[in-house]
């Protein structure tokens, strides 16, 4: 052998002429990138059910899954690009699992109340964290308070809406029009769907790549 030149940097050659690459390798990694996907969604969507009135759960847990698909989809496809793409049908994946289990309890036993808001915590304690203090036709101020963080929520002191609330407590009371447990469970699926077609496009290209020899560069390989 040559000097200069390392046994382990030799590849066989296939009869197309590229390297040989395990066909079935490929298959199962793509298979395993599918369920990753299915299963980061299934385990968000669980969390979420588990902790319905503490959403930042589900979001915790949610966030590192869908970073770890998207980095499983660089490995699998040998390209960064893939990764990026992956984050906007993953937002769906995110916030339908989040978001369907709590309306989903609201829509069944939720109850519809028509509220003034009364009072804005932000009004004493400044900053963007709202929580809304409201009272019904009948006079009643609810313990319950409606939450909104951040900026945006187009509410004020004296706004007129209709709410829907628990009455077992579990769920977060939320405005009456936004809550869509059927549209949470559209865009779940949509993502989950988009997720699929990009495992595959990855595992296929990724199974060229490999083929051709284009392994050096994760990031900046097309």
């Amino acid at each position: 052998m040559p000097l200069g030149i390392r046994r382990s940097s030799i590849r066989p050659l296939s009869a197309m002429g590229g390297y040989a690459v395990d066909p079935w390798r490929s298959f199962r990694r793509t298979v395993g990138a599918v369920l990753f996907g299915w299963a980061a969604a299934a385990v968000t969507a669980g969390a979420s059910y588990l902790a319905l009135r503490w959403v930042w759960v589900p979001i915790a847990v949610g966030v590192p899954l869908c970073l770890a698909f998207a980095v499983f989809l660089m490995l699998l496809h040998r390209a960064g690009w893939i990764a990026l793409l992956s984050f906007v049908p993953g937002l769906f994946v995110l916030v339908g699992a989040v978001q369907y289990a709590p309306e989903a309890a609201l829509e069944l036993r939720g109850v519809r109340e028509s509220v003034v808001i009364v009072a804005d915590s932000v009004d004493e304690t400044g900053g963007d964290n709202h929580r809304f203090t409201l009272r019904t036709a009948e006079g009643e101020e609810l313990a319950e308070r409606l939450t909104h963080n951040g900026d945006g929520s187009g509410l004020e002191v004296g706004d007129r809406l209709d709410v829907l609330r628990d009455p077992e407590g579990v769920a977060p009371m939320e405005q009456a029009d936004e809550v869509d447990a059927a549209g949470r469970l559209s865009g779940l699926i949509g993502g989950l769907v988009a997720w699929t077609l990009l495992a595959l496009l990855a595992g296929r290209r990724g199974h060229v790549r490999r083929r051709r020899g284009k392994t050096d560069s994760l990031l900046l390989s097309l």
